[in-house]
């Protein structure tokens, strides 16, 4: 299987530009520059395995190589759901490790894993006393500090980066400028200046970047006059498609220059985002001792991104598939000419503690055509291609009783789309993805449409964004011939 290459063909590193380098759900970011290497990692919520690993050298060409919490033992998910799991995580580098710290809500709450190789393999949970979500670590003079924002105030307190025990009280920092929600804190020191940046105003059009500084790491931290340093919800950057601009991580480049990794999501059919929270880099400057993102102008999308158009055998499972929780492995069964075999569970994509029996990659274009053939083995088997969202807002396109039928579950509504007539329960499945929304078809007859508002987190809820992938609901379904393509 080889891996995923996102490449940004009309980004020129050079130029200054803003883009966006790491499409469909990618949010909360953060990167570390070790000499000319790049490491980004995001936030993955209620799926397994969790916290991707991107690598790039130029800033341009990025390449999952791994994920951090690959063993059910890193990440324990009973009942996760897409509000709770895996936050957001920070990657920071120190004498030789890597460190990886985040929080799984509902499941343990603030943890940190080390590797001296951040493809991994990483270590087992270091958890730790401070809570409060978006922890992240910062290194200095032997000593490792950890901040995050218990009782929405950023606190910064002294830890052991072996055994995670915390050897200094929590003092502290910052509420933000007055904003909800302040959280996604960062320490940077530039200049004999301690920067604490972090995001305001929740994930919706309100996200925005504040900063503060101090002459000392405790504080106290008197706020940039010129707050927020960075937002869409302004006159600047309201007409854009890009909104929620915010939670960001400041890092150097090999060259001396500073970048800042951030996320945003993009609009379709209205204030309605559904592939997801998406990274975007930007240009850092320094004016009267602030940080300046991209010239103070709002970010762009990539005037031509790169075309994928990918086939999978299923022989092995690459680093962009993921389970919604922890898997049932014995459900999963590759074919020894190509593709996939599925069991069901019987219990779909309600919520609850079974896996779902699904394998899923993330959407990473609001326009996409994914194909599959399916076939379902018996009477009553029924599986195929789902489009996901939440246990709230999803599409199952399946194969059963001699069928292939749109089933769309929004909220407590589950409701057939169309069905057309299949012979020997086997059928060509085809979603095409058109922004707004969705079409299907099997055998190349059309089935149905289903806008993507339906799918949106804003109708669906929860902080993740659609992934799409085989699926099986009940007894037994062959997958072959999976195709995505954007």
């Amino acid at each position: 299987m080889k891996k995923i290459l996102l490449t940004l063909s009309a980004f020129v590193i050079a130029l200054g530009a803003s883009a966006q380098i790491i499409p469909g759900f990618n949010p909360d970011p953060s990167c570390v520059a070790v000499g000319g290497d790049y490491y980004l990692v995001t936030s993955t919520f209620h799926y397994f395995p969790g916290v991707p690993v991107y690598h790039s050298t130029d800033l341009k060409h990025w390449e999952q190589i791994g994920n951090v919490l690959d063993r059910p033992s890193q990440l324990p998910m009973a009942e996760a759901n897409a509000s709770l799991g895996i936050y957001a995580p920070t990657i920071r580098y120190n004498d030789g490790v890597y460190y990886m710290i985040t929080t799984n809500v509902g499941n343990g709450g603030n943890f940190m894993v080390t590797a001296t190789n951040p493809a991994g393999p990483w270590s087992e949970p270091i958890w730790l006393e401070q809570q409060g979500i978006d922890p992240s670590l910062y290194f200095e003079d032997g000593k490792c500090y950890m901040v995050s924002n218990p009782d929405a105030t950023i606190t910064l307190c002294e830890i052991d980066p072996v055994t995670g025990k915390t050897l200094s009280p929590g003092k502290p920092l910052w509420k933000g400028t007055g904003g909800r929600f302040p959280e996604g804190p960062h320490i940077y020191k530039h200049d004999g200046w301690y920067y604490l940046l972090i995001s305001e105003g929740g994930i919706e059009m309100a996200h925005c970047l504040t900063v503060a500084r101090s002459r000392n790491i405790y504080g106290p931290y008197d706020a940039n006059p010129a707050n927020p340093i960075f937002t869409h919800c302004s006159l600047a950057g309201q007409e854009s498609n890009i909104q929620a601009t915010g939670h960001g991580d400041i890092f150097q480049a090999a060259d001396g220059s500073f970048w800042i990794c951030m996320l945003a999501y993009r609009r379709y059919g209205g204030d309605f985002h559904h592939i997801g929270r998406e990274t975007f880099l930007a240009p850092v400057t320094w004016a009267n001792g602030w940080p300046v993102i991209n010239d103070g102008k709002p970010l762009v999308e990539n005037a031509n991104p790169e075309h994928h158009s990918i086939d999978y055998d299923f022989a092995t499972i690459g680093p962009e598939w993921m389970y919604i929780q922890q898997p049932v492995v014995s459900n999963y069964k590759a074919l020894p000419g190509g593709g996939i075999e599925l069991r069901g569970t019987g219990k779909g994509f309600d919520w609850g503690s079974v896996s779902p029996t699904a394998l899923l990659r993330r959407q990473q274009n609001a326009d996409c055509v994914v194909r599959a053939t399916v076939k379902a083995k018996g009477r009553g088997s029924e599986g195929g291609l789902a489009v996901y969202q939440t246990h709230n807002g999803h599409i199952e396109f399946f194969v059963s009783g001699g069928k292939a039928t749109v089933r769309v579950r929004a909220r407590s509504i589950l409701a057939e789309q169309g069905s057309v007539a299949v012979k020997g329960g086997k059928a060509n499945l085809e979603i095409r993805a058109l922004g707004d929304h969705y079409e299907f078809f099997a055998d190349g007859k059309y089935v149905g449409r289903v806008d993507s508002a339906v799918l949106s987190s804003e109708f669906a809820g929860g902080f993740t964004g659609v992934t799409v992938g085989p699926y099986c609901q009940s007894g037994t379904v062959e997958i072959t011939n999976f195709h995505y393509e954007d």
